[in-house]
């Protein structure tokens, strides 16, 4: 077995692409905000319902907006909740809360009362900012938690009025979006709707704030590698230098369009830290359009909003590159200028990869990241057409080690856990110094729980979660592997494997599958698999399913699907 060399991407790294990056002077998420804002005041920042705002107009409303809140009383540190989907406001909010030094806590707009009151508390946030249509699910909690402030949006107040009055009539009394709510104003609480808060704060002065590199910008709540939900602290500069990574990688691919304005598809949850860095920030920083999607999972409203428009960057899930791509309409829509098609969140796999590259042109770029590291770590070269099934290789200033349980590097080829360090690693768990010390090693680098395996390139193949791994019989069988070989067979729409109980082997492999030919059985995917795994590796037992479970983000929940077991 090859012994690790010293960082061994660096021979294959991109042309153009710098291995380290100087961040000395990079500042903090409200200079590049600043800078972005005013740079590109006159160019469109976001596509919503046909309606386009400038950077220039979130610009003005977000100093409204800052001057709104600070006569709440948010001072640098307070905590401020944005509970919305993709919508102008959450441009709008976020530029406000971090240029008057505040923190931001971006909450799932489909979380239960239970989630909501836990993240709320946990955060200790004394405002949100949230879409009126997830108000009955605040008011279920509200007061059991710290929340003084409630400022509520609507659909169409970014809209031009005759049309936000319009589209609000139709979510709110033709589809019924908005459930009856009645949020408690005792206890000194207060709820403000947005055109009025921003409306009191035009004209007013925003009290001048320092805001330094090492402030706290985001409690980014996520699972973690243990399960229990907790704020990663990201801080100005973690998030800075991670756009700072992506713009490096993605520029010579975008070179090639000079200085035509880039547009980017952002049908991520903004909430969610892939999106938020690689559409928001980075849009900021290049003066990218977004073309907002609040619901991705509409895939006919999608292709409509796609169609007819250039885009150029295109971050995505596997789940929904492989939606769009099994869609006629979408495949009719002009691909001519897409040139990044970035994928992470959960393995791409390679018949979603071949599928999309013959419908769109565009490879997709699987890439590697968590909440924790703000998120991308790894990606591959965009110069690449063929699939390689790995994450690719650290981006800039990035390094990775695979170490194993007791933290020693192990050979290049060898399985072990996947270890970060960079300047876009996160400060740590908020208020969780023992969670903390579970993930960050004495060297300084993040472990992230997934398992991977480094070549002789560089590059980082992940073999799958610690916690989803099966054991057949003594042997470590990882659920990625066997969905690569299910998802290749033309049956097969999606699939997702997890381990049940055995009393023979320990646990056995069982592959829930979604057919995308309605006449494919059990006999010929088990054959499938015969004819490409190794027999400890079949499936056990395969079941259809209509639709596999997801996360808000579209990643297949494989939890769900061990309960049964």
């Amino acid at each position: 077995m090859d012994t690790l060399p010293e960082r061994p991407w660096l021979a294959h790294y991109p042309p153009g692409v710098p291995a380290e990056l100087d961040l000395s002077d990079a500042g903090t998420l409200v200079d590049l905000i600043d800078d972005g804002l005013r740079r590109h005041a006159a160019r469109p920042a976001a596509l919503f319902l046909g309606a386009t705002t400038r950077f220039g107009t979130i610009d003005r409303d977000a100093v409204a907006l800052s001057a709104w809140l600070q006569q709440q009383g948010v001072v640098p540190g307070t905590r401020v909740a944005l509970m919305m989907p993709n919508v102008p406001q959450y441009l709008v909010a976020i530029a406000a809360v971090l240029r008057i030094g505040g923190v931001v806590v971006n909450v799932n707009p489909l979380y239960t009362p239970r989630e909501l009151e836990h993240q709320l508390r946990d955060a200790g946030a004394e405002v949100i900012v949230l879409l009126e249509n997830f108000a009955a699910t605040l008011q279920a909690v509200i007061a059991q938690t710290p929340v003084r402030h409630v400022l509520l949006a609507s659909t169409g107040d970014m809209l031009p009025a005759w049309k936000g009055r319009l589209v609000d009539f139709a979510v709110r009394h033709v589809r019924r979006m908005v459930p009856e709510f009645s949020l408690p104003l005792d206890g000194g609480r207060s709820v403000t709707r947005w055109r009025d808060a921003i409306g009191q704060g035009r004209g007013q002065t925003v009290r001048p704030v320092v805001v330094r590199p090492d402030d706290v910008a985001f409690l980014q709540y996520t699972g973690g590698t243990t399960g229990v939900s907790k704020g990663a602290v990201l801080l100005h500069r973690n998030i800075v230098a991670n756009v700072r990574q992506c713009e490096a990688w993605f520029a010579p691919r975008l070179q090639a369009f000079g200085t035509e304005p880039l547009t980017g598809v952002c049908a991520l949850p903004l909430y969610h830290i892939f999106a938020l860095t690689l559409s928001f920030f980075l849009g900021v920083r290049l003066g990218m359009r977004l073309i907002l999607i609040p619901n991705p999972r509409d895939l006919p409203a999608l292709v409509d909003a796609l169609r007819g428009q250039r885009f150029h960057l295109f971050p995505g899930v596997n789940t929904l590159f492989n939606a769009l791509a099994n869609d006629a309409a979408f495949a009719r829509l002009d691909f001519s200028a897409l040139a990044v098609s970035n994928g992470g969140g959960m393995a791409v796999q390679r018949a979603t990869a071949e599928r999309w590259l013959r419908v769109t042109g565009c490879p997709i770029a699987e890439g590697y990241g968590l909440s924790e590291t703000s998120p991308v770590a790894t990606a591959n070269r965009l110069d690449l057409h063929e699939f390689t099934g790995t994450i690719g290789m650290p981006v800039p200033s990035t390094e990775i080690a695979i170490r194993d349980d007791e933290g020693r590097d192990l050979p290049l080829g060898e399985a072990g856990e996947i270890c970060i360090r960079g300047p876009q690693v996160m400060a740590g768990y908020w208020q969780r110094p023992d969670e903390t010390a579970k993930v960050m090693s004495a060297d300084g680098f993040f472990r992230s729980g997934d398992i991977g395996v480094m070549d002789e390139r560089g590059q980082v193949r992940i073999v799958d979660r610690k916690k989803d791994m099966i054991l057949v019989s003594g042997f470590n069988v990882y659920p990625n592997e066997i969905e690569q070989v299910a998802s290749m067979h033309p049956g097969v729409l999606e699939c997702a494997a997890v381990g049940m109980p055995d009393e023979h082997s320990g646990e056995a492999v069982w592959l829930h599958v979604v057919r995308r030919d309605p006449a494919v059985d059990e006999r010929e995917i088990a054959e499938h698999c015969r004819r490409h795994l190794t027999g400890y590796k079949c499936p056990r037992r395969i079941e259809f399913h209509e639709s596999l479970p997801r996360s808000n983000v579209g990643k297949i929940l494989r939890r769900e699907l061990r309960r049964p077991a």
